[in-house]
Parts: structure tokens; sequence; C-alpha cells
């Protein structure tokens, strides 16, 4: 497996390369952002390890600039910021998972394992996701209500597609958290419940019927 890590501390870039080389991955290396991300464009790699904070482009700009040209291809997030709304700026720019350092290395061939596994997921699943008048499309990204065409972000299209997916079934918290962006936060974070908010602004605000549920005490459900 080929991975591109775009990091400029050279104690963690030797710790990862040492510890994932052992286990078969082949790595590249940048050491900043602008030549990371020409890495990324010019190269296929299967996931992409990407520090938020970088010299001449920093790793938010990075992931937005590499999404435009590239929706499929994981990007596992690092940094030492931990708060919501840093989670939720990263994972808005295009990041698929997010690992707060200092992080164990097992840790990191978890996330790199699961990312991956996703991502193969879904090239055998339905293209198609719908309920009501919403239709996502996994293929084009794209999500339709009554034919108009919304706006979601990577995380809040990955939200709505978890949801349509288990359509009337209510889900909490944790197996949100586990499973759109398979992170184990703390528990008293409010991530899920900002991008719930996030989604049905742009799902149910001008739309009827309203489709996005809270089961209080329980987590959300998505159902006519």
């Amino acid at each position: 497996m080929k991975l591109l890590l775009i990091e400029d501390e050279p104690n963690v870039v030797s710790i990862i390369q040492r510890g994932l080389s052992v286990s078969g991955y082949e790595i590249s290396v940048a050491m900043d952002g602008k030549l990371g991300l020409e890495m990324a464009l010019g190269f296929d790699f299967d996931v992409v390890i990407l520090d938020l904070m970088l010299p001449k482009m920093n790793g938010m700009e990075v992931c937005r600039n590499f999404r435009k040209q590239n929706t499929h291809t994981p990007i596992l997030m690092l940094t030492a910021l931990s708060t919501t709304e840093n989670i939720v700026t990263g994972l808005d720019s295009g990041a698929d998972d997010y690992l707060t350092k200092p992080f164990k290395l097992a840790e990191l061939e978890a996330r790199i394992r699961t990312i991956t596994r996703r991502s193969k997921d879904k090239s055998t699943e339905d293209t198609k996701l719908r309920v009501a008048n919403l239709e996502l499309d996994r293929n084009s990204k794209s999500v339709k209500r009554d034919e108009v065409t919304l706006n979601l972000t990577a995380t809040e299209f990955r939200l709505l597609e978890f949801l349509l997916v288990n359509q009337s079934k209510v889900l909490t918290r944790l197996e949100i958290l586990e499973n759109v962006w398979d992170i184990n936060f703390n528990l008293g974070t409010n991530v899920v419940d900002v991008y719930i908010n996030y989604l049905r602004k742009k799902v149910d605000n001008d739309f009827m019927p309203k489709l996005i549920h809270t089961v209080y005490g329980m987590g959300y459900v998505l159902r006519q």
C-alpha cells in the first residue's frame, strides 16, 4: 500500500516511516504543504496522511485543493489541535478521519486500515440512496431534494449517507462518530449535534416532509 505523508516534524516523520515500513507500507514524504499537494495530485496513493500545521501551505488548504480534483483517496489528518471547532474545520475541508497528536502507532495503523476498507466497500454498494423526495448519488457526490441540488460539505455528505443507509434506525451519537468519521471522540464532544444541525438546515428547513428526527435520550433517525 502506498502512503503519502505530508509532515514537517522530523521526529514524527521518522517514527511513522520506521513503524509503517515494518508493516509493509511504501511511504513517500513531503515536508511542506505546497510540495505535498503537488505530490498528492501527481501520483497515485492509497492514503494521504496530512499534518495540519505545515509551512508554505497549511493542511486545510492542501486538503481543500486536493479534494477539488480527487474525491476518492482517503485523507487522515494529524494535528495537535483537538477542539470541536478544529475537528469540524478539518473534516469540512475534506478529511476522512482525524488523529490527535501524540498518538500510538498501532492506532494510526488501525485508522489507515479502516478508511481504506471503507473506501473499497463503497465501490460495491448501491450508487443511489433515496427516501421520500431526497436522493443521494454516491458516484457524483451529489444530493437533491425535490430536484433541487443541495450543496453539502464532504462531512455532511458522509453523515447523510450513513443516515440514509440506516434509515428508520435510531442511531446513537457514538455509532455516528464511529461510522461517519471512524473516530473515538471523547463522548462529551458535541460534534455530532453540530453536524446534525448543519444538515437539517440544508435538508429539512425548506422542504417537506421533515426527515431528520431527534429521539431524545437516544440519538437521531432519518425517516418519513
